[in-house]
């Protein structure tokens, strides 16, 4: 292996900023999934960070870099560009530390994250509707003002207080084989690797990206960050155009492999965290579950996935529970001609309710040349438990002797406000 470019975060290092974390963050649990374990053939355990103080795992990072700073630095402040969880780590570290904190966060910045922000004693402005303009803002304000700049993923500090991830992972899974990290611009990933190669080198670290925000691949391959023309993904968390230096050498150099996942897999496993293990976790904190779930043959047992944050919009989360459900083929639609008289509809809702189909939407068509004089095509929207369900329903209409069409898994009624 080649030396890298820029000096990679130690073991040494990471272990110096659990010490300094201590008492400050949570030592998240670790829980068993069963049923991931079941896929993968062996033990898979989920790394709680959605459980950490402010929700996700940026406090670590934000307070080992804002803990750092000289006395004079703190006194004139720290400033972050964040669209949510980086803004409540920093946030709160600063007033831990008795800083003052100015964050610049984008016009769409969910509103539970903008919240808890401003409730952690952080000043808020908002501009842009990406993090393109907060960030030159954050900069601009940085150099007018004296205020340190505390990068989301892109120094040292911040590195060794997110591996400290790693450590606890360590400890608490001590035959662990691999660990699968949500990464956007890559400082956990970075992190974690830094710690868990210092220990144990044979463990094997997945980064997992969203795979219409997935920077690492083209920037590995021309060997230098190479920027995102757009990105599209509703995993906002990991929504990083391109990492910096130092973490896209400590993932060239630490990282066994880099992996994506489709939308349809991200809000699969939101679902699936939400069901089997009873944790509320974001989109982009989901990522790890996604790869694991999509393809879990790739991961050698025992397992840790990190699910590295939980602070999810309520109103974004019915979305993407229903985006999940629709992955999961729990929506379909179908078409049933009937007779257009008086208890057609009824009917045909009877035999629906006979194997515990929920109708979600009904709508008659009588104007259309498919029909025949005296005939009504009735389209449903309908919730089942799955694909064997699906086709039970299916079944049942036909030994009624109704004609059907349709009847083929279906994106979710309200999906189309979801980012896609």
């Amino acid at each position: 292996m080649t030396e890298p470019a820029v000096p990679l975060v130690s073991g040494a290092d990471v272990e110096s900023a659990a010490q300094l974390l201590a008492g400050v963050v949570r030592r998240t649990p670790l829980e068993h999934s069963r049923a991931l374990a079941e896929r993968v053939g062996g033990p898979v355990w989920l790394k709680c960070e959605n459980l950490q103080r402010t929700g996700s795992f940026k406090i670590r990072g934000a307070y080992t870099r804002i803990a750092r700073l000289t006395d004079a630095e703190r006194a004139t402040g720290v400033v972050a560009a964040s669209a949510g969880n980086h803004a409540q780590g920093v946030a709160l570290a600063a007033r831990e530390l008795g800083a003052q904190a100015t964050v610049f966060m984008p016009e769409t910045a969910p509103l539970p994250k903008l919240a808890a922000t401003r409730g952690y004693g952080a000043t808020v402005h908002q501009l842009g509707d990406s993090l393109t303009e907060p960030l030159a803002a954050a900069i601009a304000h940085a150099r007018e003002t004296g205020s340190v700049l505390i990068h989301p993923f892109d120094h040292p500090d911040v590195i060794a207080g997110q591996g400290t991830v790693g450590l606890e992972v360590l400890e608490q899974c001590p035959d662990v084989a691999t660990v699968v990290v949500c990464t956007g611009g890559g400082g956990l990933v970075s992190g974690i690797a830094a710690a868990v190669k210092a220990r144990r080198p044979d463990v094997r670290v997945v980064a997992v990206q969203a795979a219409a925000a997935a920077a690492f691949p083209a920037s590995l391959a021309a060997g230098r960050p190479v920027p995102l023309a757009a990105m599209t993904t509703m995993a906002d968390g990991i929504a990083v155009a391109a990492p910096g230096d130092l973490t896209l050498a400590h993932v060239a150099g630490l990282v066994d492999a880099v992996v994506t996942v489709t939308e349809d897999q991200l809000s699969r496993a939101l679902l699936f965290c939400l069901e089997r293990a009873k944790l509320v976790v974001e989109p982009a904190g989901v990522a790890a579950v996604a790869a694991v779930l999509a393809d879990p043959s790739a991961f050698r047992a025992p397992v840790v996935a990190v699910v590295s944050g939980g602070n999810i919009d309520p109103v974004l989360m019915l979305k993407v529970v229903q985006h999940g459900m629709a992955a999961a083929d729990r929506y379909m639609s179908l078409r049933v001609r009937v007779p257009d008289r008086p208890g057609s509809l009824a009917a045909l809702l009877r035999e629906l309710a006979s194997v515990s189909a929920n109708v979600l939407s009904v709508e008659h068509e009588r104007t259309t040349a498919r029909l025949d004089l005296g005939e009504v095509e009735i389209a449903v929207v309908l919730e089942t438990r799955g694909p064997d369900h699906a086709r039970e329903v299916l079944a049942v209409l036909h030994r009624a002797g109704y004609p059907v069409t349709g009847g083929e898994p279906m994106s979710s009624p309200v999906a189309d406000g979801l980012p896609s």
